[in-house]
């Protein structure tokens, strides 16, 4: 006998669900150490440059309708500027956006507000979409590093 479409998708999910459960309890085993060579060890022991912490984000621009408008700072909405919106870091805050698939990078300055989307999100002007390489597609991966004010 056939099942309904949503039956198959509720067992499916459901089963899912059962083996994701069945993953997460089960223990999880210390590799043994590996041996180390003097002269490795050394090398690792060394003490690394600590790179600055960056965010992975999705970065989207935007749209033409917005040009003249106020922003959430106050500040006029101009695409050939190289500003972002994003739903935490405070206005005026520098960020340095790298599109994770051409290693291109630009600073922005943070200047408005965009929604909350449950992950992280970027909102940049057409100009910084364009010096990252995706104007003109919808979106590119990216990570976010906040610049110090020194």
């Amino acid at each position: 006998m056939a099942l309904k479409k949503t039956t198959r998708h509720v067992l499916g999910l459901l089963l899912i669900g059962h083996l994701a459960f069945a993953v997460a309890g089960s223990p999880v085993r210390a590799e043994e150490p590996a041996k180390v060579e003097a002269g490795e060890a050394e090398e690792k022991a060394a003490p690394k440059q600590q790179e600055p912490e960056g965010v992975k984000a999705l970065a989207v621009y935007y749209g033409k309708r917005y040009q003249g408008r106020r922003t959430a700072s106050g500040a006029v909405f101009d695409h050939r500027k190289l500003t972002a919106a994003h739903p935490t870091i405070p206005h005026g805050t520098r960020v340095k956006v790298v599109n994770l698939a051409n290693d291109r990078s630009v600073v922005v300055t943070v200047n408005d507000r965009c929604r909350d989307h449950g992950y992280e999100l970027i909102d940049l002007t057409r100009a910084a979409a364009a010096r990252l390489g995706f104007l003109g597609r919808r979106a590119a991966r990216v990570m976010i590093f906040p610049l110090s004010d020194e």
